[in-house]
């Protein structure tokens, strides 16, 4: 395969892949991103999936991992992450891990070319220690939150995380509709913490439900299925954007 080429604004990897670059602050960009959840793409077209996506604007390639424990759907792991890495050197790869155990993770999505690693705030792990063993290996670490969960607990973590990802959906499976009912945690998370952190939105996200997501506070939108369901990727990016 020929290696992709994308223009991300995000802090991209150098080709080598040996010191991974943090999110700029979203006050460097002037927009929200988005990132292209491959969850929704189709598998036997994966290299042109990406390659078309990357070239339509996104900022990021979204990697939902599932171990049919956590969630009880079960998704690509990191031999995926890999082929994504190799077949585009420069790619942004954003990693959540819907999964018990992400300790047991980090190592070898690290060593696949991972940049962002997200785990979620209700995995029975020591949060603190897999945030510094993620951010030991170079990697930026994120900390996700359930639609039921309180965002109180994801508030009293939040110094050991660089970014937060809010589920609008119960996780698992693509195509889910939107749930509103998150909207007020986005807002309390940007309220608390502040305009200089990142806040994803992942799950029901579309050029429907963008502009909620946006007013929120969200400053990167996740979609799958909005963006790899229809033809028009880059029509779908600038209206998940806003523009």
């Amino acid at each position: 395969m020929s290696s992709g080429s994308s223009t991300n604004v995000l802090e991209a990897p150098d080709a080598s892949h040996v010191m991974r670059s943090p999110f700029c602050k979203p006050a460097m960009q002037g927009h929200p991103l988005v990132g292209a959840s491959i969850l929704s793409a189709d598998f036997t077209l994966l290299a042109d999936e990406v390659d078309a996506v990357m070239a339509a604007g996104a900022d990021a390639l979204h990697v939902d991992v599932m171990d049919g424990h956590f969630v009880p759907n079960l998704s690509m792991g990191p031999a995926v992450c890999a082929a994504l890495r190799s077949h585009m050197p420069d790619a942004v790869l954003d990693v959540h891990l819907m999964v018990e155990r992400p300790d047991q993770f980090v190592d070898a999505f690290v060593s696949a070319g991972a940049d962002h690693l997200t785990f979620h705030v209700e995995s029975p792990v020591n949060h603190v220690e897999v945030a510094s063993q993620i951010a030991e290996a170079n990697c930026t670490a994120g900390l996700a939150v359930n639609p039921d969960t309180p965002i109180e607990q994801v508030l009293e973590l939040a110094e050991h995380f660089s970014f937060f990802l809010v589920m609008s959906v119960r996780p698992g499976y693509s195509g889910q509709s939107f749930i509103p009912e998150v909207l007020p945690k986005v807002e309390r998370l940007a309220s608390e913490l502040g305009s200089g952190i990142w806040i994803q939105m992942d799950g029901g996200v579309s050029p429907a439900t963008a502009n909620a997501c946006r007013e929120a506070g969200c400053n990167m939108l996740v979609s799958a299925s909005a963006i790899f369901g229809g033809g028009d990727y880059a029509g779908v990016i600038r209206s998940l954007r806003g523009k």
